[in-house]
């Protein structure tokens, strides 16, 4: 990948991961095969560490060169079928292509709130890495470009989210390990960069309490307050976590 990509620029900007993370985290609780996210019971006993396990290996696959990269892909791929075969399931072709949908979206609607919208040649761009890891993974029937991938984007919201139990227990979750002011932020993030349909399943609002304040926040980061504000938005326990979502990660 081009050293000046502007994926390594969204992947390498901690308060852009985090809108990701609050975007992901609101469709992966309506995503109809979010039970394979409950079967290992890792996501509900530790969202905020999967959040940093998941950051980790999307970054370790940006920011590697192509071997490394691949070799992460590999890993991952692995990961999941050593759950599939003590599920005794497979998890479905369209689950995986829905999670590289929202790397998509959530990578270009966080950066275009915090910073600036994007060319349609910056979107292509962010689309070809994540088709390239799906491609990698051995996906079937992805879309070959980024205006194919807005079509199919649209109908896999339609068909592949619900609101479920598990969509309430997820929420709760959310709410048990970041406490009642922090999981407030989640959700006025998330009406800023979830997709309308997201929004009504969830019933986020059409409004953010975030919108008022993001200017602050781009002051913030000007006089290098950003990383005091990311401290406000995540746990104590997860400062250097916090810390290393601003740093390039060794390759």
């Amino acid at each position: 990948m081009n050293q000046s990509s502007i994926v390594r620029k969204i992947w390498g900007k901690g308060d852009t991961i985090l809108f990701i993370f609050a975007g992901a985290s609101a469709e992966f609780a309506l995503n109809k095969a979010v039970d394979w996210l409950y079967y290992t019971g890792r996501l509900p006993a530790d969202p905020l560490g999967r959040l940093f396990s998941t950051v980790a290996y999307a970054r370790q696959i940006v920011y590697s060169e192509k071997e490394a990269a691949f070799n992460a892909i590999d890993k991952m791929r692995s990961i999941h079928k050593t759950v599939e075969t003590s599920r005794g399931a497979t998890i479905p072709d369209w689950a995986y292509r829905d999670v590289l949908f929202m790397l998509i979206h959530y990578s270009i609607a966080s950066f275009e709130i915090l910073d600036r919208k994007l060319t349609e040649e910056e979107k292509e761009e962010a689309f070809n890495v994540f088709y390239r890891v799906g491609n990698r993974m051995g996906l079937v029937g992805l879309p070959v470009n980024y205006q194919q991938w807005l079509v199919m984007r649209e109908d896999h919201l339609e068909k592949d989210l619900q609101k479920s139990h598990l969509t309430i227990d997820l929420y709760k979750q959310y709410r048990k390990h970041l406490g009642p002011f922090r999981y407030k932020l989640l959700k006025e993030a998330q009406v800023l960069v979830v997709p309308k349909k997201v929004n009504e399943l969830l019933g986020l609002g059409k409004t953010s309490l975030l919108t008022p304040i993001l200017w602050v926040y781009k002051i913030g980061q000007k006089i290098k307050l950003d990383w005091f504000l990311k401290s406000l938005v995540l746990p104590a326990e997860y400062k250097k976590q916090i810390k290393d979502l601003d740093t390039v990660p060794s390759r």
